[in-house]
């Protein structure tokens, strides 16, 4: 005959309770179809249960797991998304905003044109994409070559299309076009025959970098030259691949008089152009020796 096991009492709140009876539930210790707390206690007393503290995550590793979630979503890995998202809802140390961003991530289907999308990249397969402007103009893009870049808190199909009509950019750079992910509608897009480009078109420029900006400037990801001039320990010389000259520019004019674009001459030049006119919007006078 076997020994009877001995009583214990527990001292707690229904919610509580039903807390232990979900771990049960998970973890398989059950009374016929019935969650049994007194099985789960029992293998936590016998070290069968790994018990962990759920709060003790730094600052630092939350945020690297939090900007992954949107990095492997933009890199087309939605499945493995979802999974850091789930294992960050379960921590304890997430902030009350933070926990509801990520709750609606996880609520929000993805659209199936963004997973056909995803499967045309990861094949090198071209397809054709209809767009529609900001003003609502309709567009058609035979696309050879895209990938998914975020900008400013959006996300774009960054590609090369064989159409170069109306894109305002530099001549080497017309076949790179940015589109807005949210302005593609659905059933707009249809895979077609053909070679997919091995890359974005690309031009190389110089930058010089000046005061605090050349000791505290990171490499990017585009950077094949970052190096200390060579008759200057003041000044940083970098060479960088771009993609495309608008959002370039968006990022030098944040590093204002810090930074130069040395070469080439056409980037210079337009540039120029550009600060020329924000000089205009507030009266400033300019003369330009070289026009």
């Amino acid at each position: 005959m076997g020994r009877r096991g001995q009583s214990i009492t527990l001292s707690i709140s229904n919610r509580d309770k039903e807390q232990l009876e979900q771990i049960a539930q998970e973890q398989g210790m059950l009374w016929g179809d019935r969650p049994n707390i007194s099985r789960l206690i029992e293998a936590i007393a016998r070290r069968e249960l790994r018990i962990g503290r759920n709060n003790d995550w730094s600052e630092t590793r939350i945020r690297a797991l939090q900007q992954s979630i949107q990095t492997l979503t933009d890199a087309g890995y939605p499945d493995s998304a979802r999974i850091i998202a789930e294992l960050l809802l379960e921590r304890r140390e997430l902030s009350l905003p933070l926990k509801s961003e990520i709750k609606r991530y996880l609520e929000t289907p993805i659209a199936p044109w963004r997973l056909e999308i995803d499967q045309y990249i990861h094949r090198q397969q071209p397809f054709q994409l209809t767009y529609r402007d900001a003003a609502d103009r309709p567009w058609t893009f035979t696309i050879r070559h895209a990938r998914i870049t975020p900008y400013e808190q959006r996300q774009y199909l960054e590609c090369w299309c064989e159409q170069t009509e109306g894109n305002q950019d530099l001549p080497e750079l017309q076949h790179n076009w940015n589109l807005r992910l949210e302005r593609i509608p659905e059933a707009a897009i249809s895979p077609i025959e053909g070679q997919w480009q091995p890359s974005l078109d690309r031009i190389d420029v110089e930058l010089h970098l000046f005061r605090g900006l050349a000791f505290a400037y990171q490499a990017k990801p585009d950077d094949i030259v970052n190096e200390w001039l060579a008759d200057s320990s003041l000044v940083r010389r970098v060479i960088r691949q771009i993609t495309s000259s608008f959002w370039f520019f968006r990022e030098i004019l944040r590093y204002g008089e810090d930074c130069e674009i040395v070469a080439p001459d056409k980037v210079r030049a337009l540039f120029r152009q550009k600060l020329k006119s924000l000089c205009r919007n507030y009266d400033i006078n300019v003369s330009d020796k070289h026009e």
